[in-house]
């Protein structure tokens, strides 16, 4: 459990608002081991989606030092953090972020041509067959449905093989079939890349299937859980 793949050591986030600074997180303290699938829970304003966005360099800590994969991205310039984004991580967020003028196959295979990778076409292929998504490939984000636009943004994420898989309410617009399609899709891209695996979720099922839960409660860590790795020992 030493091969830390996220290290956050007295994180605070402060925002600027129209009536003065906001406290969004304080003083958190969190390591995440490679391989390690972790939930994050609590109630709405309690700084679930922030710690996410620090963890993936989309927001910067006002204070403290978020390490990911050796690189202290309190430190990277904007270039460098966004390389690093592309080549080490994938986001999965509510809303799917898909480009409305592309088809699913160009949506997925885009990313990984402006980041050079002479594959591009083929890995998304292969992505979104992996998401059953083989027969849809050509068909624009208003011609899917809502699950199925979840579907090529989980082969989006997970096309570059990221290290680092984060996910902001992956099933939070879905019904709950397609929900619980997109949960066990997700869970299967982390098996099959081997990717850390951290999630935002309001849904007690999607926290059950994680090795570790965090509560956050005011912006603050109020406690955790352990469930597959403790069951494990």
């Amino acid at each position: 459990m030493t091969d830390m793949v996220l290290s956050l050591k007295d994180v605070d986030l402060t925002l600027q608002g129209n009536a003065g600074p906001v406290h969004i997180l304080r003083d958190i303290t969190l390591d995440v081991p490679r391989g390690e699938t972790l939930g994050l829970i609590g109630p709405s304003g309690s700084g679930k989606s922030s710690l996410l966005m620090l963890m993936g360099g989309l927001e910067r800590a006002t204070d403290g030092q978020v390490m990911a994969l050796g690189h202290d991205l309190t430190n990277l310039g904007e270039n460098a953090l966004a390389r690093f984004r592309r080549e080490h991580m994938g986001v999965v967020f509510q809303s799917f972020h898909l480009i409305p003028t592309m088809t699913a196959l160009e949506n997925v295979a885009t990313p990984l041509e402006l980041a050079g990778r002479r594959d591009a076409f083929d890995r998304a292929e292969d992505e979104l067959r992996a998401v059953g998504l083989g027969h849809r490939m050509d068909h624009y984000p208003a011609q899917l449905s809502g699950g199925e636009q979840q579907r090529v943004a989980l082969a989006r994420a997970a096309a570059p093989r990221p290290d680092i898989l984060l996910a902001d309410e992956p099933t939070g617009n879905l019904d709950g079939p397609n929900g619980q399609a997109i949960m066990d899709m997700l869970f299967g891209l982390r098996d099959r890349h081997g990717a850390t695996l951290i999630l935002v979720t309001h849904a007690p099922e999607l926290a059950a299937r994680c090795d570790r839960v965090i509560r956050l409660a005011d912006g603050a860590i109020a406690g955790e859980d352990r469930h597959r790795a403790e069951a494990a020992e």
